[in-house]
């Protein structure tokens, strides 16, 4: 049995004949210790506090059965890890190296911004100090802005927006848009490619190990760095 946020997804599962239904990671609408084994992939690094990611956490293990075990997997903020860098980042080298060997980048307004990267520490070391002073009892900063992630590259802050691009129009329409016709941002782009930003918290090296082992109700049976994601295998005690 699969859950998903979205019911455009459950939709697909149901055309493919898998069963699916729409529902909340924090209130999954199923009988306590009635699952063998459960697994979430990509989605508790979308919860935006501490809190809401152990409940989600909790909300697995209350579906399985004594013995029964968890698998989870979240985006790591380490993209490079014993000196391998991960798909992500290989694939955002290759789409760079393709750019510059077919001539397809062009000067466009966004070139002439600063790096999206610098811009990314400058809003992370905003972040950091913003969360210094509400610690120390200052007042928060009104309407804190979240940074802005470049795609295919290392991340700069845990807490950021991810660009989802999507595809929209004709082929030829969209190739329009690849090739750089459209300066980025222009109304004429943002049209035929639309761009959602969608909210990550992405992992450091043992933390979601450590959310984990503050259940009593677990035992972290295995945890382990794969592919740019921290994973851990979890048992229900």
């Amino acid at each position: 049995v699969g859950c998903d946020r979205s019911k455009t997804l459950v939709d697909i599962c149901g055309e493919r004949n898998v069963e699916a239904f729409v529902c909340d990671a924090l209130s999954v609408p199923i009988c306590s210790g009635s699952c063998d084994a459960c697994i979430s992939i990509a989605v508790i690094h979308h919860f935006s506090t501490v809190e809401r990611r152990l409940a989600a956490i909790q909300e697995l293990a209350r579906l399985l059965r004594p013995g029964g075990t968890a698998l989870i997997y979240v985006w790591a903020m380490e993209q490079e890890y014993k000196n391998q860098k991960s798909k992500y980042l290989k694939d955002g080298s290759k789409d760079k190296k393709k750019e510059i060997n077919t001539g397809l980048a062009q000067k466009t307004p966004c070139d002439q911004m600063p790096d999206s990267s610098s811009q990314d520490s400058v809003c992370s070391d905003r972040l950091l100090n913003d969360w210094k002073d509400e610690c120390c009892g200052a007042q928060p900063v009104a309407e804190p802005r979240l940074p802005v992630h470049t795609n295919r590259t290392s991340f700069h802050s845990q807490d950021l927006l991810v660009p989802w691009h999507l595809k929209g129009g004709s082929k030829k329409k969209q190739e329009s848009v690849d090739r750089g016709l459209f300066p980025a941002g222009s109304k004429e782009s943002q049209k035929l490619s639309p761009v959602f930003h969608r909210y990550y918290h992405v992992f450091r090296e043992g933390e979601l190990e450590a959310v984990c082992t503050s259940l009593d109700c677990v035992r972290v049976q295995r945890s382990y760095y794969d592919q740019g994601n921290w994973c851990v295998v979890l048992e229900k005690l």
